[in-house]
């Protein structure tokens, strides 16, 4: 039988599943190998094949998710990255932006460019803003830099001149030149990565290209020599931070379109959900053993960010936050993440105050609970004190736990010096956990101008079932859903997701001058473009048209998806309303009829569905019995003797809670003050109870 599976690396657990001819979805979970990634993924796809009777020579392709790249960014050990840039442009990644994310912090410090100073190279060149060469190339110049990163010993190289994206002409023959002579460097064009305006955020982008290409390249190198020598001809494609799949040759050339892969795969999967249960608006809230990651799906669709920001402690930006990462201005779905998840370390502050990472565990050594010598108190900790979490161990047995190395390093740490009694310390760190979390949360809906009670909130990962309720409550949401195999839900969404690809050029023009047969044309050209990278023809894919505008003098755009497809069939008149009604939601106002909008650039996505995902999934569970241990739902509840069942046993009509469901990938907890039941997917659906009504979330108006 050939198969296809999909692999998704985390912080603690790789994930791996595969759709048997049956529909059947079949789910792993193997610790991730630090020092060899590709070692657990071989491990997860092993371990699938013996347990289902499989042969890895019939596996055909391997779809795959990953944190390598953003990991690289986070920890500071990225290539040793030079930059090539137009004279007179040096410090560009050292001035950024105005925008300072700690208003009342005067000690704020930006980030360390990933390109430092010494590195950075000026060679004589301009052009000027409509594409007119100003002062020419100097190719002596560029030689002499060439040379002098050969002594210094580079390993990427980015280049970033001023307007290439309206001439690219002087930034290809840099490059052409500077390969010539750094045959082993990795080389990035910024015209290559993000041919659009804002220098700032097109050296950022081109210079986290190189930053993490040497990186990424010998990761799935590694990975491919690791399927070869265990007898695997499989193909490998790779999630992309928009949310499509594409052929793991492409990341190569430009790996920052893999940053935010893997929280990318489960939006995706919450996205195929929604089509097939008829939910139009919905959160996603993902938390692993490392971090916590929200997004927003609207209209059964993702949401894609215009720009975004890695590398600070919360990854998220928008018009009205961030300024503490480094720009990344690609198309990337609307995820905020936050340093919080099962293994996330906790101590208190000089203030004697909890305080939840960002600094997580790991594999290794991991919780304490795990026995592997760790000494710090983490999340999973508190849970584990708690009762949410099977007290003998997790995973379905295969990560033992002793609660009694939980209670001792909470006591040790929290407890003992606040003076509170063991659970109620657990519980005050459940509820850190979940403060920080919450920010998450509000980055992708609130500071968007979304109400969070006007959705439904998906949770997943490893302990998105623990946390997901407290969440809700905490922002009055009321319907909640775990999804089938919860835990391992990217790697699900790595099998549903579709192979796309997301392009954009440089288009600045005024609306009421804008030219429909020059923007259709340019358009025309990114379908091609598109299905070139795909491999198929230009009508053999599935198109949507987007534009990025903003009102005249504004330093920020806004995206607006065309209603047809071409700019001619949308008409002008249509998207400057649609622009203005979103401006409204987002900002709260708009600007009088008199203000003129300009475009800035145009967009396109290109879905390959020749292929779609199977219309449903289902688990092949047996019921089991009934088992029952104490836990801790705070002050008002106290410990309680509460049901443990699996998910086939949470019947289809509600029931009140308490209940926690136990289940191989992860676990869910309903408090005392909610009701659950499963659905005909086999989803886990909660409901929490408020008096006031008016927000509704089966209401999708």
């Amino acid at each position: 039988m050939h198969w296809r599976a999909a692999s998704d690396i985390g912080g603690t657990f790789t994930d791996v599943a595969f759709i048997d001819d049956e529909g059947v979805l079949n789910v792993g979970k193997v610790p991730t190998t630090p020092d060899r990634f590709g070692r657990g993924v071989m491990n997860g796809l092993d371990w699938l094949a013996r347990a289902h009777a499989l042969e890895l020579g019939d596996l055909v392709e391997m779809v795959h998710g990953c944190t390598v790249a953003t990991n690289a960014i986070l920890e500071g050990k990225g290539a040793r990255t030079a930059l090539v840039t137009t004279r007179g442009f040096r410090d560009v990644l050292e001035l950024r932006r105005i925008r300072v994310p700690s208003l009342y912090d005067p000690l704020y410090r930006k980030p360390k460019p990933l390109c430092p100073r010494n590195l950075r190279f000026e060679v004589s060149e301009r052009v000027g803003a409509r594409g007119e060469v100003v002062v020419p190339l100097d190719e002596d110049d560029v030689r002499g830099v060439a040379a002098e990163l050969t002594r210094l010993e580079v390993e990427a190289v980015s280049v970033c001149f001023l307007h290439s994206y309206a001439n690219p002409e002087h930034e290809r023959l840099a490059g052409e030149i500077l390969r010539n002579h750094l045959p082993d460097v990795f080389i990035s064009l910024s015209v290559d990565i993000l041919p659009q305006i804002r220098e700032y955020e097109r050296t950022s982008t081109a210079v986290i290209n190189a930053y993490v290409g040497p990186i990424v390249r010998r990761y799935l190198e590694d990975m491919r020599g690791d399927l070869r020598r265990a007898g695997c001809r499989a193909s490998i494609a790779m999630m992309q931070s928009s949310g499509g799949t594409v052929d793991a040759s492409s990341v190569l050339e430009k790996p920052a379109q893999i940053v935010e892969c893997g929280p990318a795969a489960g939006v995706v999967g919450a996205a195929y959900l929604c089509e097939r249960l008829g939910i139009d608006n919905a959160i996603t809230f993902d938390m692993g053993g490392t971090t916590a990651k929200a997004s927003l799906i609207e209209n059964r669709a993702p949401i894609n960010a215009e720009n975004y920001e890695v590398g600070s402690g919360m990854s998220a930006v928008g018009s009205i936050t961030g300024g503490a990462g480094y720009a990344l201005k690609l198309p990337v779905i609307d995820i905020s993440e936050v340093g919080a998840g099962g293994g996330s370390i906790v101590r208190l502050d000089r203030a004697g105050a909890i305080k939840v990472g960002p600094d997580s565990a790991g594999a290794v050594p991991g919780p304490a609970c795990y026995g592997s010598g760790g000494n710090d108190p983490t999340v999973t900790d508190a849970n584990v004190v708690l009762g949410y979490l099977d007290q003998s161990g997790l995973a379905g047995g295969t990560v033992p736990v002793e609660p009694a190395l939980s209670r001792a390093v909470i006591d040790r740490v929290v407890a003992g010096p606040m003076g509170l009694e063991t659970d109620n310390a657990a519980y005050g760190i459940h509820q850190v956990a979940n403060a920080t979390m919450v920010r998450a949360i509000k980055a992708v809906t609130t500071y968007r101008g979304r109400d969070p009670r006007d959705f439904v909130m998906f949770a997943f990962g490893g302990n998105g079932g623990v946390h997901g309720v407290g969440l809700a409550r905490e922002l009055e949401i009321r319907r909640i859903i775990v999804p089938p195999a919860a835990g391992v839900f990217s790697a699900v969404g790595l099998l549903v997701a579709t192979r796309s690809v997301s392009l954009v050029a440089a288009h600045n023009r005024r609306l009421d001058l804008a030219d429909p047969a020059e923007i259709d044309a340019t358009f025309d050209g990114l379908r091609r473009d598109a299905a070139r990278l795909l491999g198929l023809q230009p009508d053999g894919t599935e198109h949507h048209l987007a534009i990025e505008m903003r009102y005249l003098g504004q330093a920020f755009e806004l995206t607006i998806a065309l209603e047809a497809d071409s700019f001619s069939a949308s008409g002008k008149a249509a998207l400057r309303a649609n622009f203005e009604r979103e401006h409204e939601r987002r900002f709260g106002h708009r600007l009088d009829p008199c203000n003129e909008a300009e475009i800035v650039s145009l967009k396109i996505t290109a879905t390959d569905r020749r292929e779609g995902p199977p219309e449903r999934l289902r688990l092949q569970r047996s019921p089991t019995v009934p088992r029952r241990r104490s836990v801790y739902f705070g002050k008002t509840y106290g410990r309680i003797e509460t049901d443990v069942v699996d998910r086939a046993d949470v019947p289809l009509n509600p029931v009140r809670g308490p209940l926690i469901i136990d289940e191989y990938e992860g676990t869910t907890v309903v408090p005392p003050d909610a009701s659950v039941h499963r659905d005909g997917f086999d989803n886990i659906v909660i409901d929490l109870h408020y008096r006031d009504t008016s927000h509704d979330p089966s209401r999708q108006d």
